[in-house]
């Protein structure tokens, strides 16, 4: 139940990925059916995965610390997600933002901890 991976790149701590939320992906049936949005819990799924397998392995989800949804996502968008892993604080910051043309609106953000 993963997005298409378009790009990524990584470097010092962050990476930045761009991602297509297909129409058809399961995160969509249902929610809601006249206007199909990403549920907030697909984006801290995705958070996660990204997190933990590249930036921040062997770690393991402790508490949200805060997170702001600010644009739903419809389907077929393309995301930017930008994600920082910050050892010192063991937090995991991310933030979505709406792809349209040359045109980037923040989506949603937040913070997680690591253990």
């Amino acid at each position: 139940m993963l997005p298409v991976e378009l790009d990524a790149q990584q470097q010092d701590g962050t990476l930045t990925l761009r991602l297509l939320a297909a129409a058809d992906l399961l995160w969509f049936r249902g929610h809601f059916p006249t206007l199909p949005i990403l549920p907030g819990v697909a984006q801290l799924d995705w958070v996660l995965h990204y997190g933990l397998t590249r930036l921040a392995p062997g770690k393991s989800f402790a508490s949200i610390e805060n997170i702001k949804f600010q644009q739903p996502v419809p389907p077929d968008a393309q995301l930017e997600l930008q994600l920082q892993w910050l050892p010192e604080k063991s937090l995991l910051s991310f933030r979505y933002a709406l792809l349209r043309g040359a045109q980037a609106e923040v989506a949603s953000s937040g913070k997680i901890r690591l253990c």
